[in-house]
């Protein structure tokens, strides 16, 4: 695929990104500043490694870094658009009703689809917590996480890979609040911060489409691991594309990522894994 052809497959998806921000970013601040003044007694059982607002596009945490506590806090994550390609039966196919798409490991597709995204390995990892509750875990709970290949293409949808269904899953939350997914580290596609989209549902058995789900949102990845992938094989088009973005022009991150920039650890030899703590109210 071209350059041109890359950035047209994506087009359409910008169009829907960008309408949906421009309605829900009011009512994101307000929710914001709602959690802050409610959640004022309990800011100490967040993160100590817990990352400010970051609007430079510098991301947060090194590839270097060693500190494995997840980042985010006990205030409600923002509530973002699942984009044009969720995969959960709100914008044509459900993914959420194949057999086997309760899964730890993303990278290969399921059913009769046989394709594997290559890429560097990533770990995602997510805790819930209940802001209702002093930060209290929740287990029981499901998370549907989604996100782009390396070449910055989206099984079900975008074009030549429409056949597959690969870096799509579910999984439970245990006693600790977590899920973990393993998969690979997307790209930067033209127009938005290299991310990961994330659904929350209330149980496995209630995760069968999109109307039955309690929170939308996504994860930003932190700038200097995405410049060590991106300089790796298969990612040669998310240089560009990453050099005409940044975390405050993004149409998603621009009005902070305090609650959804996650820590991260690894290299792109032995893979990465990135931490986040997901406050929703219960």
């Amino acid at each position: 695929m071209t350059d041109h052809d890359h950035d047209a497959a994506h087009h359409q998806g910008l169009s829907v990104d960008l309408a949906l921000f421009q309605r829900t970013t009011q009512r994101r601040t307000i929710l914001r500043w709602m959690a802050v003044a409610t959640l004022a007694p309990f800011v100490g059982c967040g993160s100590s490694e817990t990352s400010g607002d970051d609007t430079s596009g510098d991301g947060g945490t090194g590839s270097g870094s060693t500190d494995t506590t997840a980042a985010g806090t006990c205030s409600v994550i923002p509530e973002e658009t699942a984009g044009p390609y969720p995969g959960d039966g709100s914008n044509g196919v459900n993914a959420l009703v194949l057999s086997g798409i309760v899964r730890s490991d993303i990278r290969a597709s399921i059913g009769t689809a046989s394709g594997t995204a290559a890429g560097v390995p990533l770990t995602i990892k997510l805790t819930l917590v209940n802001t209702n509750d002093g930060c209290n875990k929740l287990a029981g709970y499901a998370v549907y996480l989604w996100h782009c290949d390396r070449a910055g293409l989206y099984s079900l949808y975008s074009q030549g890979v429409t056949d597959q269904n690969y870096l799509r899953g579910v999984q439970e939350t245990d006693d600790a609040g977590t899920v973990t997914f393993t998969s690979i580290f997307p790209a930067c596609y033209s127009g938005r911060w290299p991310h990961i989209h994330f659904e929350i549902y209330p149980s496995v058995s209630s995760i069968t489409r999109a109307g039955n789900k309690i929170k939308t949102s996504q994860l930003a990845l932190p700038v200097e691991a995405c410049n060590a992938v991106f300089a790796t094989d298969g990612y040669s088009a998310s240089v560009r594309n990453l050099s005409q973005i940044s975390l405050a022009s993004d149409n998603v991150f621009s009005d902070g990522t305090s609650l959804q920039l996650p820590t991260i650890t690894g290299n792109v030899t032995d893979g990465y894994t990135v931490n986040l703590t997901v406050g929703i109210a219960d």
